[in-house]
């Protein structure tokens, strides 16, 4: 797991440093792929219940499952979420960030902020013995109270040996509620937040997940071990 999460990590950094105005989400695409393949890694999410990118990369209102083309091109000041898996020696590794290309407006910023402060403030609560309501809770209160929404037809989940395990991890809910944590689980903790309100939309992709009201989303994703030590970050670049 920490070596399918060390392959997915670096293979978000390096697209995260390709996200420039100019850029395809294809060409996003073919740099991860590069990566976690010259690592004797393959990308999870290609063919992954018929999805046909080896990545997903989502613009402005797109919330999650954006394909990748050729056609679609990066603009100065999008924000450009991006998620992607490594699959190594039969364990996977789940990440995702959203990047901004060139100058962002100061709302698209503070969304950015609040969605990587509410996984961090979720991750903290990742321990045994917590409930899942827990981390579901550190998310909302994160959030909600920049003025911001979650998404709750998506959620976050278990990963292993398959992509999406049990538990369910939602990015709201009550503390002290749902699945007990236990040492030696591995989750996927994912907020998707919206600028607007919560309702989300499919296009005609049958793919493409994007906000109702058609504001801004962005989305944030580590792989969590579960320990006695506490949270251990398995979506690192490093150790």
């Amino acid at each position: 797991m920490r070596d399918a999460g060390r392959i997915a990590a670096q293979a978000l950094i390096l697209v995260g440093e390709a996200v420039k105005p100019g850029v395809t989400t294809e060409e996003l695409a073919c740099v991860a792929s590069k990566h976690i393949m010259s690592c004797g890694a393959t990308p999870t999410f290609l063919n992954y219940n018929g999805f046909p990118g080896s990545i997903c990369v989502s613009i402005n209102d797109e919330v999650i499952h954006g394909i990748p083309s050729q056609k679609r091109i990066v603009r100065e000041g999008d924000i450009v979420s991006v998620d992607l898996g490594a699959t190594y020696k039969g364990y996977i590794g789940d990440t995702a960030s959203t990047f901004p290309a060139g100058k962002i407006s100061p709302i698209a910023q503070k969304l950015c902020n609040t969605t990587r402060a509410a996984l961090y403030a979720a991750i903290s609560f990742a321990v045994p013995g917590n409930k899942v309501g827990d981390i579901s809770a550190a998310v909302q209160a994160c959030c909600e109270r920049e003025g911001f929404s979650l998404v709750r037809n998506y959620t976050g989940h278990g990963v292993g040996s398959s992509l999406h395990e049990d538990p369910v991890v939602p990015n709201f809910g009550r503390a002290g509620h749902g699945v007990k944590l236990r040492a030696g689980m591995t989750i996927a903790i994912e907020p998707m937040v919206n600028q607007g309100r919560a309702q989300t939309h499919v296009l005609g992709d049958k793919w493409t997940v994007v906000t109702r009201d058609r504001k801004l989303s962005a989305h944030f994703e580590h792989t969590i071990a579960i320990t006695r030590d506490g949270p251990k970050i398995l979506t690192m670049a490093e150790d």
